[in-house]
């Protein structure tokens, strides 16, 4: 007697001898899901990172603003936003009121006082100096990426180019051309390495720092985006052989 079970009707409307079918739909259910998530993904991080940043300004700030001069006073429900808002505008307005002179005379008085404090001093100064290194439109801090033989010779590694070292380290690196990098750790490129090296041992690149940064944090998965970024990919390491091959022979022969 034949196996009735095996002509039962499929719950998906195929043909039962046909479960290539039944795979097929699957398959294309799980791409429909994944396309779905790749879109979407991103757009949920993004609007949760901004609406916690809205958020985070909204609490700091709105405590400070006298109640008669909140929305909320006046209307039935609470803007987001007023205290982000209000964050810029004095922001912008303590930058405007600090490039005159008076202005200038009164920071240069806070300094001075808080440079006599022994702990907030070196905090307020290092705090300073990252401060006007991210934010100076004149600095090169971070501004290049290159590529540096790290951990060993044959492996390359990305490294962000800061600034030239300070007189006092310059004059023990024995007057050789040195510059200051970063290395940054994948995912968390917060994390990382920070050294001098001679300049002539970088290879800078002609990729932007966010691509840069993107290629670190995905751990290579996120490439530039386009055939552009490709070919810049393929010229990088291109590159790092030659590098490799001409110190291989100057370590061969050195006279040459």
């Amino acid at each position: 007697m034949s196996d009735l079970s095996s002509l039962a009707p499929d719950p998906l409307g195929g043909d039962p001898g046909k479960p290539a079918e039944r795979s097929g739909l699957m398959g294309r259910l799980r791409t429909y899901f994944l396309t779905g998530l790749v879109v979407a993904g991103p757009l949920a991080i993004t609007a949760w990172l901004i609406w916690t940043v809205v958020n985070w300004f909204d609490d700091v700030v709105t405590p400070l603003i006298p109640p008669m001069y909140r929305p909320e006073s006046y209307l039935p429900w609470p803007i987001p936003g007023t205290g982000l808002v209000v964050a810029l505008v004095a922001l912008t307005l303590l930058g405007f009121l600090t490039a005159n002179f008076a202005g200038r005379k009164f920071v240069e008085l806070g300094e001075a006082l808080l440079n006599r404090m022994p702990i907030v001093r070196p905090l307020y100064r290092t705090t300073k100096q990252i401060f006007e290194t991210l934010f100076s439109k004149s600095g090169s801090s971070f501004r290049k990426v290159a590529l540096v033989q790290f951990p060993q010779p044959g492996m390359w590694s990305l490294v962000f180019i800061s600034t030239q070292p300070s007189p006092e380290i310059a004059q023990h690196l024995r007057g050789e051309d040195y510059i200051s990098v970063f290395l940054p750790c994948t995912p968390n490129p917060t994390t990382g390495f920070f050294f001098f090296v001679q300049r002539k041992d970088l290879i800078e690149l002609d990729i932007s720092v966010e691509a840069a940064m993107s290629l670190v944090i995905s751990a290579g998965m996120v490439q530039p985006d386009g055939g552009d970024g490709q070919k810049k990919l393929a010229a990088m390491a291109a590159q790092a052989r030659a590098t490799q091959a001409a110190n291989v022979a100057k370590t061969i022969d050195p006279v040459g």
